[in-house]
């Protein structure tokens, strides 16, 4: 399984997760930061769990470019 996390609230809006990961991550309109589609917010902390492994190297590019390290792609 994928798991991605992401600490929105420090979100500087780069743009890169969205350049790497189009299918996970997406510019909000209303506040220019990324939104990790269809994830749980806990805390602050934007989670979402895939079973689609296929994700996992173009998160895992989204998570390295990330200037901020907001990002964090692990597979369990």
């Amino acid at each position: 399984m994928v798991v991605i996390t992401l600490q929105r609230e420090k979100c500087i809006g780069c743009n890169y997760c969205v350049e790497f990961a189009p299918a996970q991550f997406q510019m909000s309109k209303k506040d220019g930061k990324t939104v990790l589609l269809k994830s749980i917010n806990k805390k602050g902390f934007h989670t979402i769990k895939s079973r689609d492994h296929s994700i996992f190297d173009a998160n895992i590019k989204a998570m390295e470019a990330c200037p901020v390290k907001i990002i964090k792609t692990k597979l369990v």
